[in-house]
């Protein structure tokens, strides 16, 4: 298992991360990864040339902060207070950015169109999701993708992150809760480690070169890699599927929102529930819908 894998090089590791830069040491450190990944039926050799790059190094730190926050709201539920309502993000409202939101969807329109037709996704909705994921596809983040994946994936083990937690008062109940929820996102990462390889072999790309979010979403419409997998379409007609390509995203888009049951009878509070699924924050569904009425309103007025 990689598991005990892990635990069994965690001397190794410790060392090489006093001895950082030393030969041999990124081999040790990530060997564990590799093993699985052949396992899995990646080519060793491709494998074990990205994980000897110089450009990658673990860092622990993403996996730590990734369970500070669960750690924190899960303790926090416990304390007495109100909690914050959900609410409409005003700043995503302004009239330049919703201006610069309306001159996206006239630019994309017979696009728009066409995916309203095929998947009965309105294009407002598809430009509001835009915005708020990438600044329509200006900001698709400035994190390494691969590097965050196996960090994370390698971080699985609970012994690795352990000295980056910031709480101290922390029970033997909710140190063993930690310890399992630190595993299961480890096996979430390893699982999108694996698709992001394969999203780079399909497009012919170095996957160390894929930028992303803080925690691996790719794209013009920050996909996880798996979400690529089951909802990624090829909207430019060229026989890949790369998140990159305004088409694509459009397309991959729509597709994720019409399967999760969006129709235009819907009513507001089942397409919240719809849009939720894209992020799951309640103002974050709120503020496309608000976002997408400002740009219909927009089109009424000035036409398009």
């Amino acid at each position: 298992m990689i598991r005990a894998a892990i635990v069994t090089s965690l001397a190794a590791v410790f060392v090489c991360t006093a001895l950082l830069g030393s030969p041999g040491c990124a081999d040790t450190l990530w060997q564990p990864l590799v093993d699985q990944l052949v396992k899995d039926g990646f080519d060793r050799r491709r494998v074990a040339y990205l994980f000897s790059s110089p450009d990658l190094e673990f860092a622990p730190t993403i996996m730590a902060r990734k369970m500070n926050v669960l750690l924190n709201t899960k303790l926090s539920t416990r304390e007495p207070g109100p909690s914050a309502e959900p609410e409409v993000m005003d700043q995503y409202l302004n009239p330049l950015l919703i201006a610069g939101a309306y001159a996206f969807y006239r630019e994309h329109r017979a696009d728009m169109t066409l995916i309203h037709e095929q998947y009965g996704v309105p294009g407002e909705v598809l430009t509001a999701l835009m915005l708020l994921e990438t600044r329509l596809g200006m900001s698709v983040g400035s994190n390494n993708g691969f590097t965050i994946l196996a960090s994370m994936a390698l971080s699985r083990d609970f012994a690795l992150i352990k000295p980056y937690i910031e709480r101290s008062d922390i029970s033997d109940e909710d140190m063993q809760w930690l310890i399992k929820r630190t595993e299961q996102k480890g096996n979430w990462a390893y699982e999108e480690l694996k698709a992001l390889m394969r999203y780079a072999q399909a497009n012919g790309q170095d996957p160390l070169t894929i930028p992303s979010s803080v925690y691996g979403a790719i794209g013009l419409c920050q996909f996880m890699p798996t979400s690529v997998e089951h909802y990624g379409r090829d909207g430019s007609g060229d026989g890949r599927i790369d998140l990159f390509e305004t088409r694509d995203a459009l397309y991959s888009m729509a597709n994720f929102v019409a399967s999760h049951g969006w129709k235009d009878s819907l009513s507001h509070e089942e397409k919240l529930r719809v849009i939720y699924r894209y992020n799951h924050s309640e103002s974050y569904a709120m503020t496309i819908l608000a976002v997408a009425e400002k740009i219909r309103k927009t089109k009424e007025l000035f036409g398009g």
